[in-house]
């Protein structure tokens, strides 16, 4: 990651943010403030993600694609307008995308992320993937977990989808209900010990979490799973499994007869 200033949060910005900064504090928008996104593919998915980061407020966000809109996308693409048929798809969607928040700095990149070397990542703290294929998403998920730059991936497919996340050792807090101690009664005896929730107190607990890597989660060896392992996992992650190779080879067919 490049090295940068702390984050400033002026009022113009504290106003236009006021409901987020009640939510999540001040402390977490200065770091969205300061936070440089890379966004990979601007399909239908991709877009989405773009409208929520760019409102959320982060430093500047690069929509990279470098695929042309299609028919499907006037469909499915929020961002892109009528009659840029055939206009590279993250610079169709650059004016809309800026419109939301003129706060963030929007970029668009129309090279295909294969081709990038992978130290141009470095000036980003967090990459999003979406529309690539599963070896070019092993790829950058072990740099980013190297480099501690948080790495995103996901995509979809019909009425399915999913999403990982990679945060390498991710350290949280959590909001709980304090704990009180209550004195015992005559019902309770002496010796007797309380222990009840106090809805009026809560309590900050801070959590640390350590998330698996991408190429980690895709190669369990389902074969020596206990089956109460496999009835925890939700049956979309072997359908995904099938249907992320097959949308490889339908575009790569795609290609081809184009």
């Amino acid at each position: 990651m490049v090295e940068k200033e702390e984050p400033v949060i002026s009022e113009e910005e504290a106003a236009q943010y006021d409901r987020q900064i009640r939510l999540w504090g001040l402390e977490a928008q200065k770091r969205l403030r300061g936070s440089r996104v890379l966004l990979v593919g601007m399909k239908g998915l991709g877009a989405e993600v773009a409208k929520n980061l760019i409102l959320a407020g982060v430093k500047a966000l690069t929509l990279l694609d470098h695929q042309q809109t299609t028919p499907e996308d006037a469909q499915s693409q929020f961002l892109i307008p009528a009659g840029t048929l055939g206009r590279n798809r993250a610079e169709a969607s650059l004016e809309r995308a800026q419109n939301l928040n003129p706060m963030v700095e929007v970029k668009v990149d129309t090279d295909n992320i294969k081709d990038k070397p992978l130290e141009f990542l470095a000036q980003y703290d967090a990459v999003c993937l979406t529309c690539c294929p599963r070896d070019v998403m092993v790829q950058i998920d072990q740099f980013c977990r190297a480099h501690h730059i948080k790495f995103f991936a996901g995509d979809v497919f019909g009425y399915h989808g999913y999403m990982f996340a990679d945060l390498g050792e991710h350290e949280f807090v959590e909001e709980k209900q304090k704990v009180v101690k209550v004195g015992p009664t005559e019902e309770d005896g002496p010796k007797a010990k309380k222990v009840k929730l106090d809805p009026n107190e809560t309590t900050m607990i801070k959590k640390t979490v350590n998330f698996c890597h991408l190429k980690e989660a895709l190669e369990v060896d389902w074969s020596s799973e206990k089956a109460s392992s496999l009835k925890r996992t939700p049956s979309d992650y072997f359908l995904l499994q099938v249907c992320e190779p097959i949308e490889v080879l339908a575009a790569k067919s795609r290609n081809l007869w184009s």
